[in-house]
């Protein structure tokens, strides 16, 4: 299945958002209570466990992730649980992107971590190619089977067999902004990409560089376009570009680069010019947005809700001092492109088994829910264990979708051409930043690259 999620009532999902302000969960996750054996907190409000654990007295689980900092964080709560419930004792190993390089590596050198939470479609499928990864048991498909709709199902299966289990989604088609700069320059969050150009240029005007780009990280630019892309072109399009059934040279193509080049050939508007979003990374954007007061370097900064964990690392409050909006709509529908972040077994242990089988139930997803900057895709979470009804409006909306979403196009694709840095869709991306006249080029080298990593 190919899932960017396309939500026909975006738009008016979105409108309450304004108002409202994230709140993180003071709870540290554990309560301080005792468990009872395999279940839930005594005393707790949960009546009975969602999800029933062997127990794994002694048993030593290691799980690799490229999250840091407080996503990072948030998953440890995740995994703390887990130990209280098993007995198990779980290791948090960092990873680098790509991550199957870095998989590679740890293989190579006999130590394989037990569990990889795998951020890319096509990394599962390198992983299933290369015979390191172990499919999926009974306990953790009878979790997927109750939890969640049959296409986050089917993303992490390969040739009809269940391997990965989809713990964290993201909506990838938001746009945050700092308010007071929008007051000041007496903007208003634009529905199409022509008001978004707009709205722009009067911000600009204002004296406030206008966007905000994370060039150092390709996988931004990947969503810049992808969004265009999908709203441009259309689904069935996008499918066919994601699988390479039609070429980069095609028409479709260039017309999202050319509707790209509108903002990204304007220097004036992007935070530091090209060469400075080039030396920006992906939080350094975030923050960069949301201090400085009325005065940021730049006012807007287009990414998932996960952007809400890096505004927690301003003094900025979401709902006040940032708002967000939907992507702006290019051709008839605003896009929502939706990633994830799926728990893949290495080991067949009893271990790595009960851990995906723990990440598929609805007891691990509140536990971060509870947090913030999160989405889960189980339909069987209550969006009350949201801390506020930003999360549960962006959450509903994925859920709500159903078998009609449609996933990250660069995550889809070999990661050698959609998901390494220096290389591939990344490499080539940031090139066209650097220089936006080059549409023709850039679709021969995204060709050319594209069919390489294709065909290996």
């Amino acid at each position: 299945m190919r899932t960017t999620l396309r939500i026909r009532r975006a738009a008016m999902v979105f409108t309450a958002i304004g108002a409202l302000a994230l709140t993180g969960c003071g709870d540290d996750g554990d309560g301080g209570k005792d468990k009872t054996e395999g279940g839930a907190s005594e005393g707790s409000k949960d009546s009975a466990s969602s999800v029933v654990l062997p127990k794994l007295n002694g048993e030593k689980i290691s799980v690799a992730a490229v999250w840091t900092g407080p996503e990072q964080a948030n998953f440890v709560k995740v995994l703390k649980e887990f130990e209280k419930r098993t007995g198990a004792t779980v290791t948090f190993v960092p990873a680098q992107d790509p991550i199957v390089n870095f998989l590679g590596t740890k293989i190579a050198g006999g130590q394989p971590p037990d569990v990889a939470m795998i951020p890319q479609v096509g990394a599962i499928q390198q992983a299933v190619a290369k015979k390191w990864a172990k499919p999926a048991g009974a306990e953790a498909k009878a979790q997927l089977t109750k939890n969640y709709s049959k296409v986050w199902q089917d993303l992490g299966a390969v040739d009809g067999t269940q391997y990965g289990v989809y713990f964290k989604a993201a909506n990838k088609s938001l746009v945050w902004y700092n308010a007071k700069a929008f007051e000041n320059a007496g903007a208003s969050e634009p529905k199409t990409w022509k008001d978004f150009l707009a709205t722009a240029e009067t911000v600009s005007a204002s004296g406030v560089t206008p966007v905000s780009v994370a060039g150092a990280d390709g996988w931004t630019l990947t969503d810049w376009f992808e969004n265009i892309y999908l709203s441009q072109a259309g689904p069935e399009k996008y499918d066919q570009l994601a699988q390479h059934k039609i070429k980069w040279t095609d028409p479709s193509v260039k017309d999202a680069l050319t509707t790209l080049a509108q903002l990204f050939g304007k220097p004036a508007l992007i935070a530091g010019g090209a060469d400075g979003a080039l030396q920006t990374e992906f939080p350094a954007s975030v923050t960069q947005t949301f201090t400085g007061g009325d005065q940021p370097k730049g006012a807007m900064v287009f990414e998932g809700d996960f952007v809400g964990v890096n505004i927690a690392q301003t003094k900025a409050k979401i709902g006040t001092d940032a708002k967000v909006f939907p992507f702006p709509a290019v051709g008839a529908e605003s896009p929502v492109v939706t990633g994830g972040d799926a728990a893949v077994a290495l080991k067949g242990s009893k271990g790595a088994q009960a851990l995906l089988t723990w990440l598929a139930s609805t007891d691990a997803a509140k536990i971060w829910a509870e947090q913030g900057g999160f989405i889960s895709p189980n339909k069987s979470l209550d969006a009350a264990a949201y801390p506020n009804e930003v999360q549960r409006t962006m959450a509903k909306a994925l859920v709500a979708a159903g078998d009609a979403v449609r996933f990250d196009m660069s995550d889809q694709a070999p990661q050698s051409f959609g998901g390494t840095p220096g290389k591939g869709e990344w490499k080539r991306l940031q090139d066209f930043l650097k220089n936006p006249k080059d549409i023709a080029g850039t679709q021969a080298k995204l060709e050319s690259d594209a069919a390489k990593a294709y065909k290996s």
